[in-house]
């Protein structure tokens, strides 16, 4: 069985969430700027990637991050609201490419590419579990 059979170039998926103090880097170091941290970026465009895809998914298999390469373009303070958008631009027998962006309003924050990776969730935990 293929689970990537009905996973097609195009796919897409976004979300938006708003900035506030726990997704901004001086949550995680005080020292630094109350804006969005490139790994709260990261984390929604891995999940707008995953959410492409996860309805074509056959039953009991889920995809995981494997590649990321990402460009944080510009700051975004608390109480802005952000948009990323992911798009499926290569599939192959393993795993996904998407083509990701971030979006603060008209003004585009961060772009790059991102792979995943689909397991049987059941196998992968088992193999975890052993260790």
């Amino acid at each position: 069985m293929n689970p990537l059979e009905k996973v097609t170039v195009g796919m897409s998926a976004d979300n938006t969430v708003a900035v506030t103090h726990d997704k901004t880097v001086a949550h995680f170091v005080p020292a630094m700027p109350a804006v969005y941290a490139t790994p709260i970026m990261i984390l929604h465009m891995e999940k707008a990637s995953g959410d492409a895809i996860s309805p074509h998914l056959p039953e009991g298999y889920v995809s995981v991050g494997m590649e990321v390469n990402v460009r944080h373009l510009a700051a975004t303070p608390v109480g802005r609201t952000v948009r990323t958008v992911s798009r499926v631009i290569e599939v192959d027998p393993k795993s996904v490419l998407f083509a990701v962006e971030a979006w603060d309003g008209d003004r585009k924050i961060g772009d790059g590419t991102h792979r995943r990776g689909v397991v049987n969730l059941a196998a992968f935990e088992k193999r975890l579990a052993a260790g």
